[in-house]
């Protein structure tokens, strides 16, 4: 009976001939549209009919294509897409399986244009909304072979560019399809993001070198729309973009994965524009999962050659300075942290020669020269990072960074043996090279703030270390902090100008801030100088160094007691030079003269003081004419003019302390100061300046007999006074402070936490023993007139006189007033 229904058209279901008659006799006139519009009308009226009709012709379109009738199959497809874009009824997903299933059958086709037919259909179905959910379609072979699509390799270019197109389209409509569908498959997982992310920076990464690209996708040529570079770059975009917080590590994943398979971190143009374009698509609040991701990269990485881990360090540096602008959290000490351990790890191959400590056959040998690129890159990293943070990030930073640096005097763990120094200072080297790289152009109006004693104590230690560049770094770290108004560039050069207004210096009035920061840490600034200037191995960066500091020291933070402190340690500079109990070399004392000649030229043009400033100009003078080599002009040059006669340097080449406060005293300035020659701290303790003088330090006993007593007390001898004596309480004074201080915070705390009880029976004990004191203190002290009862006998029959003590005599009424 069915074989006969089916000879019979008359007598076949009308959704059958339906669908025939939209088929034409030629296939070149295209699709029947009334035949069509009938076929519509009839799925709309009848939806139960909807998934015959799609399977229908599904069976249909894959006859065609086994007997190479393409031109009914594009009329099929054209009928299917029609259908989908009409109905929208609840059984549309069974249609949608038979379409899905034609569209596959095409992709499966190795004719490219049936491929890109099926792909332009399942587009144009990826951007319908359904009105039903559907349990249980599937994805996984669409994803499949979208991806091997976007591979093309088609001899025909022309032809290999629209598969690969047509394959990044697809990839593009999978996305929007199942990217915000909770029922179907996870596009995030795994699985699909190691097709998808790697598909698309195939494509992004043969896009021709000479072709100018635009900035945003958005003012793209019609030719680079056209370009599968193009449009896989607008398909990344937009699947980051729809990327929510717990799908961000699948995505970012395959790219790092990428980017080592096809050793494309060495050049790294390329990843450093696949991290840009990650970092402004995805949204600002995940920006920090992605740093995170690069920082155990490089981790991971730690072992590979040092292009690669550069190639990381540059890109992390790109994605770093766009997530700062963002929200980076607290990834930024991880960052810091991450970076100065790879530093480390750096100077290790370095030392060891091979990255496991040992050189064994088929190990790598390091090539010192990458790994100093590669040190180069973190410390460039960090100063470009740590430009763009807060102020209060920057300075966190900074204390991360000085905590890292070993010194031994701050009792840090330090290597000994020639290995061990030399990794000590190259580490030390290298972390004062990431902290110059983070304080320029640090601006901070509170040098408290910007300086805290934790952090200066440290910097200020490695400052006095023999290693010259070290001391240097020191020195620039501490200019960058100081020179808030950039006038740091104006004093590059030593010189003793005559009119300094040709500088155009920005000079502001010292705020309050400054001057308690100075009184804080003035005397730690100054010995420092003074120590520095002494050092024999100073060359002229350091002597350029210092007169930077000292004269920003002067714009930046100087009132009227500041002033005279730095006149006061110049002229002890000068004195060390003129002394010469260090046995400095001779270029060493010369420059010592130059550089207390600049300051002074310049510090008595600062003041404005007549008198100051033609003692200055006369002792210049004559220098010019008699002794040419103490100035900065001949020393600081490429052949310094030297003389070897330094020892028998005359007064009036030199500048005298007292001729500089008796002409600054009488212009309102501490004269007492100004007389008092500079003398540094012992050490680098700050209470060390506020010590005790010898007379609380040192207690004397004195002892008070009694003249009316024939008794003979025993006397106990006093201490004797001697050097030893004062010596030891000098030294001593700064554990009796520590002592001190711990004993009154043992006091506070008993006081904070110790039940009411035990505070009053401690109370009540100290007010007995405080009355026994007091009561032996008057039996001492009180020597009251002789008894007018006379005299009684002894028990051994020895006279004695009896004293009545005068807050127990009694008085007549007359004495009473």
């Amino acid at each position: 009976m069915y074989g006969v229904c089916g000879c019979c058209g008359a007598l076949r279901p009308r959704y059958k001939r339906l669908v025939d008659n939209i088929f034409p006799e030629d296939p070149e006139d295209g699709l029947v549209k009334t035949n069509m519009e009938k076929l519509t009308f009839y799925a709309l009226s009848a939806p139960e009919k909807l998934d015959r009709i799609g399977a229908y012709l599904s069976e249909r379109l894959i006859r065609d294509v086994g007997r190479h009738r393409y031109g009914y199959v594009c009329i099929a497809m054209e009928a299917l897409d029609q259908l989908l874009m009409a109905c929208h009824c609840q059984s549309i997903n069974l249609f949608v399986e038979s379409f899905l299933k034609m569209v596959a059958k095409l992709l499966e086709s190795e004719k490219p244009n049936l491929q890109i037919l099926g792909t332009n259909s399942f587009v144009k179905f990826a951007n319908i909304e359904e009105d039903t959910p559907s349990y249980h379609r599937s994805y996984d072979f669409f994803v499949s072979r979208f991806s091997e699509m976007c591979h093309s390799s088609h001899d025909d270019l022309e032809i290999k560019t629209k598969i690969r197109m047509s394959g990044i389209k697809g990839l593009q409509g999978v996305v929007r399809k199942t990217v915000n569908d909770e029922l179907q498959a996870n596009i995030w997982d795994p699985q699909h993001m190691d097709k998808i992310v790697p598909s698309l920076l195939f494509n992004l990464q043969h896009v021709e070198e000479s072709e100018s690209r635009s900035p945003s996708p958005l003012q793209a040529t019609e030719k680079e729309k056209e370009s599968p570079a193009e449009l896989a770059e607008r398909c990344l975009r937009e699947l980051l973009g729809r990327a929510a917080y717990g799908n961000i590590k699948n995505a970012i994943k395959p790219v790092l994965i990428h980017l080592d398979n096809h050793s494309l971190w060495e050049p790294k143009v390329f990843a450093i524009r696949c991290f840009k374009i990650i970092m402004y698509s995805i949204q600002p609040q995940h920006s920090h999962l992605v740093i995170q991701q690069l920082l155990s990269h490089l981790d991971a990485n730690s072992r590979s050659a040092a292009t690669i881990r550069a190639g990381i360090v540059e890109v992390l540096a790109e994605a770093a300075v766009i997530a700062a602008t963002g929200s980076v959290g607290p990834t930024v000490l991880e960052m810091f942290n991450t970076l100065l351990r790879q530093l480390r790890l750096s100077i290790d191959y370095i030392l060891t020669g091979s990255y496991d400590g040992t050189i064994s056959v088929g190990s790598k040998i390091i090539k010192e020269h990458e790994e100093r690129m590669f040190q180069e890159a973190i410390i460039k990293t960090t100063g470009s990072f740590a430009s763009i943070l807060p102020t209060y990030q920057r300075s966190e930073v900074m204390l991360f960074i000085m905590s890292k640096v070993p010194l031994p005097s701050l009792h840090h763990s330090i290597e000994t043996g020639k290995t061990g120094e030399n990794r000590n200072r190259l580490t030390q080297i290298m972390l004062l090279k990431s902290l110059l790289q983070v304080s320029m152009g640090f601006q901070c109006s509170n040098m408290l703030t910007a300086l805290p004693s934790s952090f200066l104590d440290r910097l200020l230690s490695s400052a006095l270390m023999e290693d010259a560049e070290i001391r240097l770094f020191v020195l620039e770290i501490l200019i960058s902090f100081i020179d808030r108004h950039g006038n740091r560039h104006k004093f590059s050069t030593i010189s003793t100008l005559s009119d300094i207004s040709v500088l155009k210096l920005k000079v502001d009035k010292c705020s309050r801030q400054d001057t308690v920061f100075m009184k804080k840490h003035s005397q730690q600034l100054y010995r420092h100088i003074y120590m520095s200037c002494k050092e024999e191995s100073n060359v002229q960066k350091h002597y350029e160094a210092l007169y930077s500091m000292l004269a920003l020291i002067s714009i930046e933070l100087a009132n009227e007691e500041v002033v005279v402190d730095l006149i006061r340690l110049v002229l002890a500079v000068q004195e060390v030079a003129h002394i010469n109990e260090e046995n400095l070399p001779v270029y060493n004392r010369c420059a010592l003269y130059a550089l207390g000649a600049a300051y002074l030229n310049l510090i008595s043009q600062l003041t404005a003081v007549p008198a100051f400033c033609q003692h200055i100009h006369e002792v210049i003078e004559t220098r010019q004419k008699e002794a040419p080599y103490l100035l900065p002009e001949d020393v600081f040059v490429e052949s310094p003019r030297l003389s070897q006669s330094l020892d028998q340097m005359v007064i009036e080449f030199l500048f005298r302390q007292s001729k500089i406060s008796e002409v600054l005293g009488g212009s309102g300035y501490n004269s007492d100061r100004l007389c008092t020659p500079y003398i540094p701290q012992l050490t680098d303790e700050d209470r060390l300046s506020k010590r005790k003088s010898i007379g609380e330090t040192i207690s004397l006993q004195v002892e008070v007999e009694s003249r009316n007593s024939p008794e003979k007390e025993e006397r106990v001898p006093a201490e004797e006074i001697t050097y030893e004596t004062l010596k030891k309480a000098i030294v001593d004074s700064v554990a009796v402070e520590e002592q001190e201080r711990e004993r009154r915070r043992q006091v506070v705390e008993k006081f904070q936490k110790a039940p009411f009880e035990e505070i009053a029976a401690h109370c009540g004990a100290r007010a007995s023993l405080l009355q026994s004191k007091l009561n032996q203190i008057f039996e001492i002290t009180i020597r009251p007139p002789p008894s007018p009862s006379g005299t009684i006998t002894a028990a051994y029959g020895q006279p004695q006189n009896h004293s009545i003590p005068v807050y127990e005599m009694k008085f007549p009424d007359l004495c009473v007033y």
